[in-house]
């Protein structure tokens, strides 16, 4: 069943470039567009910026995809868009330049919508065509299959060293949707050892003008119990053999003289499903957390999981670590025979470029001003260890991934540059990688490791 319907926003922006009062017109569970009746042959295009979907009769007219208040009923959108996108499919094919424009078009109408909302509705959207015909055809055509670009990191092999940071898919929910668009990896989480719901609303906000966010999510997730099954789950049943890596952090109710039992607790319920465990102890919206950075914590931390039988395990680092601690650090990687660095997580820092008025809003801020700090921070690392470097903070282009590879990271990750570029961005970094280490004269992405140290 397809509808017609072109998406166009309307209501008027903000001074921040946001619209206001876009909603989803849905009548008895189904999006409602005049004009169209079931089985209605279609084509699609995009024009002005615009997604247009019309009948397939030159004497058609074009009905626009108006406005109730009923934004919050999203599965039953993706429903609707499910069987679109699957006629699309079929009929026409799925091209990563079609998808570019198509997220370029629907994103004004994700930004008018609550940060966490819009992630709700990505997130539904995605765990919907996840395993289907759909995901086949995403694979298809986002994937950069090029031997150049594999890399072998911690005892895993990568395809690509392109992957989604922690916290955009933090139950295990969409590995394998996400390997389809063209990661090479995917690390889900934080997880912790029991559920919880986190800070209270609203705990995210875009910073448009600076492509960045802000977030103080509070580490909610459903616990290590459902997600471990889960992640096991998922080997048994899901096509995907991408690695899966584990950030696991300490549970909000967790006294932390307490958390080297919190963390062991957690990686036993996790192990079987995990090709990594990343040992979060970074992150800035959870109370106490960033203590257990100091040598003696994270030195108990890491005595609990090598107990536990742990044998492939990073740290994630904070980028305001000052560099004696990050000595520390480096040392505990030296003594334990840690296996990788995640260098870095989001920073309570407020850098001067940041335009934005949200700005002032507390919590983590990742995405583009974090760049150059992270990049920084990926390098003073490499200086001081041989182990894989996962670098992380404002990559979301091929020239800042590579930026961060020459520094020495083997492996990159991203999340809110999916927020602003869209589905297509790993498959842009793969192409742009390739392009890149031919124009240096490297002959693969593991060779260019490291470069400019």
């Amino acid at each position: 069943m397809v509808r017609k319907k072109k998406l166009s926003p309307s209501g008027a922006k903000d001074e921040n470039g946001e619209y206001h009062n876009v909603h989803v017109n849905l009548h008895e569970d189904e999006l409602t567009v005049a004009g169209m009746e079931i089985g209605d042959e279609v084509f699609v295009r995009v024009r002005d910026g615009k997604i247009i979907i019309q009948k397939a009769n030159p004497e058609s007219v074009e009905h626009d995809f108006w406005i109730t208040n009923e934004v919050y009923r999203v599965s039953y959108v993706f429903t609707r868009i499910r069987r679109f996108v699957s006629a699309f499919e079929y009929s026409v094919g799925v091209s990563e330049v079609v998808i570019r424009q198509l997220y370029r078009a629907f994103r004004p109408v994700l930004f008018a919508l609550p940060p966490e909302t819009a992630h709700r509705l990505v997130h539904t959207g995605l765990e919907t065509v996840q395993q289907t015909p759909i995901e086949r055809g995403f694979s298809n055509q986002f994937r950069v299959d090029n031997d150049r670009l594999q890399v072998e990191a911690f005892g895993q092999s990568f395809d690509n060293p392109v992957g989604v940071a922690a916290g955009f898919d933090k139950n295990a929910e969409l590995p394998s949707i996400l390997g389809a668009l063209g990661f090479g990896h995917v690390e889900v989480g934080g997880v912790t050892a029991v559920a919880q719901s986190g800070n209270g609303r609203p705990r995210m906000f875009r910073l448009v003008e600076d492509e960045a966010l802000i977030n103080r999510m509070g580490l909610n997730n459903h616990g290590a119990d459902v997600i471990g099954e889960r992640l096991s789950n998922h080997r048994r049943e899901i096509d995907y053999d991408g690695p899966i890596g584990v950030n696991i952090a300490l549970s909000e109710s967790t006294p932390t003289d307490e958390a080297p039992a919190d963390y062991q607790y957690t990686y036993k319920q996790i192990a079987e499903g995990a090709d990594y465990v990343a040992v979060n102890v970074s992150c800035p919206n959870s109370e106490g957390m960033q203590e257990l950075q100091q040598r003696d914590s994270l030195s108990r931390i890491i005595d609990a999981l090598t107990d536990a039988g742990a044998e492939t395990v990073l740290v994630k680092l904070a980028p305001e670590l000052s560099f004696g601690a990050v000595e520390d650090v480096m040392d505990l990687v030296d003594i334990f025979n840690l296996d990788g660095v995640i260098t870095t997580n989001t920073t309570t820092e407020r850098p001067e470029s940041l335009e934005s008025v949200k700005q002032g809003e507390r919590g983590g801020l990742s995405g583009a001003p974090l760049e150059d700090q992270a990049t920084r921070l990926v390098r003073a690392v490499a200086e001081r260890t041989d182990v894989p470097i996962i670098g992380v903070g404002g990559v979301s282009d091929a020239a800042g991934a590579y930026a961060k590879i020459r520094a020495g990271a083997s492996l990159v990750q991203l999340y809110t540059g999916l927020v602003y570029q869209g589905p297509t961005l790993a498959r842009d970094i793969n192409a742009g990688l390739l392009q890149l280490l031919k124009d240096d004269g490297f002959d693969s992405i593991e060779s260019a490791i490291g470069a400019d140290l």
